[in-house]
């Protein structure tokens, strides 16, 4: 048997396309030698996949699991929506992101524990090569709170725990469970129709701030006053600023005359025991993805090698 060297898993994945891993196995698999490994890529499904992985995977799912304090949000991307409403898309964005929750740990080791008898790539490879589409788990992240609860809210559902755009939210408190996840489900909504830059004033980055002011500074000078009247001028744009950005200073969308920090502290009063809203998490599917813009015309005129 052929040594498995990493210099022969890089030939056989510079030969095929395939991946480090499924290169690795393959080769492990075949003794080293890298006729069969390429076969056995073939009969598995990765190299299928490995040809399809060039292709713009834009579309897909957010998925989400919750258990007491704690939370994932997981976004699994496919090149068309189509694919996104596969049962068995839905079902491993959903398996995987329970998966997640459990293991609480990186997308890199999540992509290499066992979902059912095989690990999340090879799921995944297999996935790719029975539906015929480019897919890849884009990014995972947690969320917790002690003492309290994570709360989750998903828009656009493809199922109770799959959609367009996923939500966490912790709500710290010693207060009843079932009217903190209530609450916290009202603000995770909140934050998926307005989209917060961060949970307090204090947690937005300096460099935003400093950025916005000179903007503000800049459009306050446009009024001709004079600069000690400029600056009062800022600070009152700046609060109108932080009231459009930061999830405790904008208004609750569940009741717009007060702010989500008013709102939290009157659930503080109603249960008798101190709420505070301290993070959250939102995925929106394919944000920050540059997606292909050729029309079907264009796509047709490739194919012939035009």
């Amino acid at each position: 048997m052929a040594e498995i060297t990493a210099a022969l898993v890089k030939e056989l994945r510079d030969k095929t396309g395939a991946g480090m891993m499924d290169c690795k196995k393959a080769l492990n698999e075949t003794g080293g030698n890298l006729s069969e490994a390429e076969d056995w890529l073939r009969k598995s499904g990765a190299l299928k996949a490995a040809k399809k992985s060039t292709r713009t995977a834009a579309e897909g799912l957010v998925g989400v699991a919750v258990n007491g304090g704690a939370g994932v949000v997981l976004e699994v991307n496919s090149e068309t929506d189509f694919v996104a409403r596969n049962d068995a898309f839905k079902d491993f964005v959903k398996s995987a992101a329970e998966l997640a929750l459990v293991e609480a740990c990186t997308l890199e080791a999540l992509m290499e524990k066992k979902l059912g008898g095989a690990t999340v790539q090879q799921t995944l490879t297999e996935l790719i090569a029975k539906i015929g589409e480019n897919m890849s788990v884009r990014r995972v992240a947690s969320l917790t709170v002690e003492p309290g609860v994570v709360a989750a809210y998903v828009h656009n559902a493809a199922s109770p725990e799959t959609g367009k755009i996923g939500v966490l939210v912790a709500v710290k408190s010693t207060g009843d469970a079932e009217k903190l996840s209530k609450f916290g489900k009202q603000v995770a909504m909140h934050i998926a129709a307005t989209s917060p830059l961060a949970t307090s004033v204090a947690e937005l980055p300096q460099e935003k701030v400093e950025h916005e002011r000179e903007i503000q500074r800049e459009l306050a000078r446009q009024s001709g006053k004079p600069e000690n009247v400029i600056e009062k001028m800022l600070e009152g744009r700046m609060r109108k600023y932080y009231e459009e950005v930061v999830l405790l200073e904008q208004a609750f969308v569940i009741t717009p005359d007060i702010t989500v920090k008013k709102a939290a502290e009157n659930l503080s009063a109603e249960i008798g025991t101190p709420v505070e809203v301290t993070g959250f998490l939102r995925f929106q599917v394919g944000e920050g993805i540059e997606k292909a813009a050729d029309d079907f015309a264009s796509e047709v005129a490739k194919m012939a090698g035009n």
